[in-house]
C-alpha cells in the first residue's frame, strides 16, 4: 500500500511541474542576425533583459587566452553616450541590478529592472553593441581587476587551480584545456589592437541573441527593440574551428599548492557535449554519487568508515565536450590510494548493479525539483531561454528539458558508468599541500 501511495505521489507531482512549468515564448530574427526571444509575465512589474554572445574561452587564440572573461568586465567601461564609471550608477538609481558572467562557451549579460525602465534596459545593452568604449584607459583599469580577481579566486583560494590542471590533462587538442579567466601574461602583453579586433569579431548582433522577459507589452517592446537592435550592422560571419580530441591517455600527476594543508585526490574522465542524452544520465550519476549526505560516498567514505572530510562528483558538461570529476579529502592518515580504491568500488557497483526503484524515484523527484527552482523567477526564464537556444539550438528546451531526466532509466544510469567512467582512460590529480614538496 505504501508503495502504491509513493508512486502516485510521485506522479501527482509531475503532473504539478508540467502545468506549473510550462513557459511561453515567441522568438524571431532581426534582419542583421540577432536572434530575439520575448517572455511575457506580468504577474510582477519586474523585466529582465539581457544578451548572451556566442564567445568564450574557447574561442581564443592560444597565445592570447583569458580575452572572453576581460570583456566581461570590459564592456562595463562605458559607452560613446555612457561616461566611463557611471554604467553601474545608472542601473540602481533607477531601481535596477545587473551583472555578467562567462563561461568557455559563451558571454552573458543581463539587468533586472522595475518593468517601466525596460526602454532604459534595451538602450544601455544596444550601446554596450553599439557604442563600446574600447580605449587603453579602460583595457588598464580592467587588466588590474582581472589581476586582482585571479589573485583572489584562483592563486590565493585554496584547491584553486585543479580545473586548470585538471583541463590541461583532459584535453590536449581542444581550447578547453585552458580555463575562462585564462593567462594574465596573455593579457599583459596584447595590445589595444588584439582587444580591439576582438570586439569586432565577436560582439556583432548576429553573434548574439536578446531576450527580454518580464512584464512586457509584447508590441511595445517589437517596437522597441526595433529602434535599438535593428539599426546595428551585422558583423562578418563567424569561422569556427572544431577539434577532435583522441581518447585520454591514463596518466597520474602530481600539483603542489602553497593555500592547502589538506592534500585532495581527483579523478577526471572526459565526457560528451551537453547535448547529448548522457550528458544529461552523467548528471544523474554524480547525483547518486555525492549529492547530499545521503549519497553513496558521502555515506561510505565520510559517514561510515570516516575516511574523508569531503568527498564530490561532478558533470561539466559544455557544447563541445564535457568532463566529470570524482574526489575526495582524506580525514587522517588515510591515503589518496585507499581514497582511490574505495572510490573506484562504488563505480564498479554502479556499472554492475542498477540503483533501487526507491533511490531511482528519489533521484527523479530530485531533478523535477532542480527543474522548477531553475526558472522560477523571470531571471532564470530568460537564462534559460538564452542557453537553450544558443548552445543547445532548442529554445523549448526550457519546456521539454525535464522530459529528457524522465526519460531515464535505470539501465541508462548503469550504461553510462561503464561507457565513460573508465580506468584506462582517466587522468588522476593528487593535490598536494606546497610542503609535501621534496626540496
Amino acid at each position: 500500500m505504501k508503495k502504491k501511495m509513493y508512486a502516485l505521489a510521485a506522479f501527482m507531482l509531475s503532473g504539478v511541474v508540467l502545468t506549473a512549468q510550462e513557459v511561453s515564448f515567441e522568438e524571431y530574427d532581426l534582419d542583421n542576425g540577432m536572434h530575439v526571444i520575448l517572455h511575457q509575465d506580468n504577474s510582477a512589474p519586474v523585466v529582465t533583459t539581457s544578451v548572451m554572445y556566442h564567445v568564450g574561452a574557447k574561442d581564443e587564440d592560444p597565445s592570447k587566452t583569458g580575452f572572453a572573461h576581460f570583456f566581461e568586465h570590459l564592456l562595463f567601461e562605458g559607452t560613446e553616450n555612457i561616461e566611463r564609471g557611471e554604467w553601474f550608477k545608472i542601473v540602481t538609481s533607477n531601481g535596477g541590478k545587473n551583472n555578467a558572467n562567462t563561461t568557455q562557451d559563451r558571454t552573458y549579460y543581463y539587468e533586472v529592472f522595475p518593468s517601466n525602465n525596460l526602454e532604459l534596459g534595451l538602450w544601455m545593452e544596444s550601446e554596450r553593441l553599439l557604442h563600446p568604449i574600447i580605449n587603453q584607459i579602460g583595457v588598464d583599469t580592467q587588466k588590474e581587476v582581472v589581476q586582482e580577481e585571479k589573485r583572489l579566486r584562483v592563486d590565493n583560494q585554496p584547491y584553486g587551480r585543479f580545473q586548470e590542471v585538471i583541463g590541461k590533462m583532459l584535453f590536449k587538442k581542444h581550447p578547453y584545456r585552458w580555463t575562462t579567466i585564462g593567462s594574465l601574461d596573455h593579457l599583459a602583453s596584447a595590445t589595444l589592437e588584439d582587444f580591439q579586433k576582438f570586439s569586432d569579431t565577436y560582439y556583432v548582433p548576429n553573434n548574439a541573441v536578446l531576450v527580454v522577459a518580464g512584464d512586457i507589452d509584447v508590441a511595445e517592446t517589437k517596437k522597441m527593440i526595433d529602434t535599438y537592435f535593428a539599426p546595428i550592422p551585422r558583423g562578418k560571419d563567424i569561422v569556427r574551428n572544431t577539434f577532435k580530441e583522441d581518447p585520454v591517455v591514463p596518466v597520474r600527476e602530481t600539483f603542489y599548492d602553497p593555500n592547502i594543508q589538506i592534500p585532495a585526490i581527483f579523478l577526471a574522465y572526459r565526457t560528451p557535449a551537453q547535448t547529448e542524452k548522457d550528458a544529461y544520465v552523467l548528471d544523474m550519476v554524480s547525483s547518486v554519487l555525492s549529492d547530499g549526505k545521503s549519497s553513496r560516498l558521502y555515506k561510505k567514505l565520510v559517514d561510515t568508515k570516516k575516511k574523508a572530510l569531503q568527498v564530490f562528483a561532478f558533470s561539466g558538461a559544455q557544447e563541445d565536450y564535457g568532463s566529470y570529476l570524482i574526489g575526495a579529502l582524506p580525514l587522517g592518515d588515510n591515503s589518496l590510494d585507499d581514497l582511490i580504491t574505495e572510490m573506484d568500488e562504488e563505480i564498479v557497483k554502479l556499472q554492475t548493479t542498477l540503483i533501487s526503484e526507491r533511490d531511482y524515484q528519489k533521484l527523479q523527484n530530485k531533478f523535477e525539483n532542480r527543474f522548477v527552482n531553475s526558472n522560477s523567477s523571470v531571471e532564470g526564464i530568460a537564462n534559460s531561454l538564452a542557453r537553450n537556444y544558443m548552445l543547445y539550438d532548442d529554445t523549448n528546451l526550457i519546456n521539454t528539458e525535464i522530459d529528457i531526466y524522465r526519460s531515464i532509466t535505470r539501465e541508462d544510469i548503469k550504461a553510462a558508468a561503464i561507457k565513460y567512467l573508465k580506468e584506462n582512460e582517466r587522468v588522476i590529480l593528487e593535490y598536494l599541500p606546497e610542503s609535501q614538496k621534496e626540496k
